[in-house]
C-alpha cells in the first residue's frame, strides 16, 4: 500500500498559468495552451509529483457562466494537456466580495487537496500568475510559491515569491533543481 502522506504536488492556477487568460473562459474553444506547457507537465510527473489545479471561478457565482461550462473547458483542457496529465482540480465559484477561505488568496482549496489527495504541503509547490496564487500556497505552507510573471507587474516585483519565472520553462527547471 502506498503511503499517502509522503506524495508531493504541483498546485496549479489554470488561467494565466496553464491556458492563456482570455476573461471568464466558458468557451472551450477559446483554450489555448501556453508555450511549453504539453511538453513540461509530464516531465514533473516523472519526477514524482501529482499536479493539482487550483482556480478562482467567480464568473460561475456572478453568473456569468454555468458550473457547466467550467466543465467542458476543463474537459477541452485535459484534451489538449494530456487525459492523464491532470490528476485532480479544484476549484471556488465564489465572487471576490464573498467571505470565503476557499477563494485565493485563502489557503483553503489547497487544504482540502492535501486532505483529500494525501499531499506533503512542505514538498508541494504552488504557481500561479497572480499574487493571490502565490500567497494562498504560502498560507498553506508549501515549499515554494512560483509567480509567472511574462510581463512585470508595474515594475515591482513580489517579494513572498520564491521565484518570479518569465515563462512556464523557467518554472519546470527551478522545481526539478530543487
Amino acid at each position: 500500500m502506498v503511503d499517502r502522506t509522503k506524495l508531493k504536488a504541483i498546485f496549479l492556477d489554470r488561467d494565466g498559468t496553464l491556458m492563456h487568460d482570455v476573461g471568464y473562459c466558458a468557451d472551450p474553444a477559446q483554450v489555448q495552451l501556453l508555450e511549453g506547457v504539453t511538453e513540461l507537465l509530464p516531465k514533473l510527473k516523472e519526477a514524482g509529483f501529482i499536479l493539482v489545479i487550483i482556480t478562482n471561478q467567480s464568473g460561475i457565482g456572478r453568473g456569468y457562466f454555468r458550473e457547466s461550462d467550467f466543465r467542458d473547458v476543463q474537459e477541452e483542457l485535459g484534451r489538449k494537456i494530456g487525459a492523464d496529465v491532470i490528476d485532480a482540480t479544484y476549484f471556488c465559484p465564489d465572487p471576490p466580495d464573498t467571505a470565503s477561505g476557499r477563494r485565493k488568496p485563502q489557503p483553503g482549496m489547497l487544504l482540502e487537496a492535501a486532505n483529500d489527495l494525501g499531499i506533503d504541503l512542505k514538498q508541494s509547490y504552488m504557481v500561479g500568475d497572480k499574487i493571490s496564487d502565490v500567497e494562498a500556497g504560502i498560507h498553506a505552507g508549501v515549499k515554494a510559491a512560483i509567480l509567472l510573471e511574462p510581463a512585470p507587474l508595474s515594475g515591482m516585483p513580489f517579494l513572498g515569491a520564491s521565484l518570479i519565472a518569465k515563462n512556464f520553462r523557467e518554472v519546470v527547471e527551478f522545481i526539478l533543481s530543487k
